[in-house]
């Protein structure tokens, strides 16, 4: 079921939020379970047989979970035996994880070195709606078990806390301590958060439907072009590229505000998982501001298990480099997700390299605003030829995009930008055009996204989710007329812009 479908919107959230409200009045206890069972129905929807995967993970997990809390059971069960356990039950999870999504990855390719007919029996197996999602958390827990971290609580709150259906889908990553806390506190029926969490959850569904939807057949013909191996010009590539680089951030972010407007209904406040992250000056403050519950679990279970920054700036680069390559091939698997990944990893390497060199050299970093923006913008098209291999099904069709945007193929002016009449001919030759500049409402579309995710606050700002932020007076939400008036004409087009067939990109991951 999808946030952004009818059935999710008039029947299931109404539903549920009436169920909750009126079971609790009665029973605390039995209102988490049945937000359990919502939550349960809300992913058997997609496929009820992955419900079985669901459950036994939970059970097994928290059967774990509980032998590794050294206040348990310390007499029975040494620091030794706890260790073990440990790393068992995150190989057994990372397991499951990879027969399913890495099973036919690796077959194809041993069988492309070895000659062996491996893929052919691993080539019908379905990804699992949410099991990258939903197997980081249970590592989490289990290492936070292990570390005492944590306190006993029920089955009923650990299936909750793991299967909420706001965040089940494509997070965010919350961890067990900032959530369980929540999930044990009675909630009486608040209509400020009520209120604010609808309309959170319809300026992310405005998000997906209108903006990331309308951009996305811009990107996907061009990047369709490249698959087909079309030789694209430099406007038509970088168009394509920018194209899926704002249907990207509109899509993810949109879900994200959905899901924090839809447990903010349930008095339950999810951590932000998006700020501005195109504003970034450099690649260190974009991963602070992208994804940002994804970049805290691979920090805290990830980069500092493999030693961090305690070994100086050698160890330090290469556990980074390792992190994005994990964060890169968690994506999904394929070559063009690890080269992702890599590349992330080489910015960040470079950032902090150049960090370390300014430090030493005691270099003002101190640098005027047009220097700021030449480093937002220089950040941005780090970013922008990295999506290129994150949306390209293949490291060929990446390389025919880089190709045209690196200017391979010419640089003739699309009609759109063509001030120059028939100079433009002495750039480059082209028949016909791909994408955005197909027609001026594309272009239009491009620029007018663009306007929003670098000059606009973000939905954080304007609902007051975000904290030390100057938020410009004129766009934080206040109860007046205007803005009731904003905020109903755009739930109403998002209603209109409804379409079923278009899934949030992050659930392929």
């Amino acid at each position: 079921m999808l946030f952004s479908s009818y059935e999710f919107i008039l029947l299931f959230l109404p539903i549920v939020i009436v169920l909750y409200y009126s079971i609790q009045k009665y029973s605390f206890a039995v209102a988490n379970g049945a937000l359990v069972c919502a939550s349960l129905f809300f992913y058997a929807w997609w496929e009820p047989k992955y419900l079985l995967l669901l459950l036994s993970s939970m059970i097994g997990n928290f059967y774990l979970g509980r032998q590794l809390l050294p206040s348990v059971s310390p007499q029975t069960i040494s620091d030794i035996q706890r260790k073990w356990i440990l790393a068992a039950s995150i190989v057994v999870n990372l397991g499951l994880l990879g027969y399913f999504k890495y099973a036919f990855f690796i077959a194809s390719n041993i069988d492309a070195v070895a000659g062996t007919v491996l893929s052919p029996a691993v080539s019908n197996i379905v990804l699992p709606l949410a099991i990258s999602f939903f197997t980081f958390q249970q590592i989490a827990y289990l290492v936070d078990s292990y570390k005492g971290l944590r306190k006993p609580e029920s089955f009923v709150n650990y299936a909750l806390f793991i299967s909420f259906f706001p965040q089940l889908i494509a997070g965010p990553i919350v961890h067990h301590q900032e959530m369980m806390s929540q999930f044990l506190q009675q909630k009486r029926l608040d209509w400020n958060n009520i209120t604010r969490g609808l309309m959170i959850f319809m300026v992310g569904l405005f998000k997906k439907v209108v903006f990331a939807d309308n951009v996305a057949p811009y990107a996907n013909r061009v990047f369709g072009a490249a698959q087909a191996g079309v030789d694209l010009t430099f406007f038509e590539a970088w168009g394509g590229a920018l194209a899926y680089t704002f249907q990207l951030y509109f899509d993810f972010s949109g879900y994200a505000d959905m899901a924090i407007g839809a447990a903010l209904i349930f008095g339950i406040y999810l951590p932000l998982n998006f700020n501005s992250p195109y504003k970034s000056v450099n690649i260190i403050e974009f991963w602070r501001r992208w994804h940002m519950t994804l970049g805290r679990f691979l920090r805290d279970y990830v980069y500092i298990p493999l030693g961090g920054n305690r070994s100086g700036n050698l160890s330090r680069h290469r556990n980074l480099f390792a992190t994005m390559l994990i964060g890169g091939i968690w994506h999904g698997a394929g070559w063009n997700f690890l080269i992702w990944g890599a590349l992330h990893g080489s910015y960040l390497v470079g950032n902090h390299g150049w960090v370390s060199i300014k430090k030493q050299l005691n270099i003002n970093t101190n640098y005027p605003r047009i220097w700021q923006t030449l480093s937002i913008i220089f950040t941005f098209i780090l970013v922008v030829i990295a999506w290129v291999f994150f949306r390209a099904t293949d490291f060929n069709a990446a390389m025919t995009m880089l190709t045209g945007m690196f200017g391979g193929n010419g640089i003739m002016l699309p009609p759109q930008l063509d001030a120059l009449g028939s100079m433009s001919s002495l750039l480059s030759s082209g028949d016909g055009w791909l994408g955005i500049f197909e027609s001026k409402k594309g272009l239009l579309l491009l620029i007018f996204l663009g306007a929003i995710a670098f000059t606009m606050p973000n939905t954080a700002q304007i609902f007051r989710f975000a904290q030390n932020d100057e938020k410009p007076a004129l766009f934080v939400w206040r109860k007046c007329l205007l803005h009731a008036g904003i905020l109903s004409v755009i739930s109403v087009i998002a209603m209109f812009y409804i379409n079923s067939e278009n899934e949030f990109l992050y659930f392929q991951f």
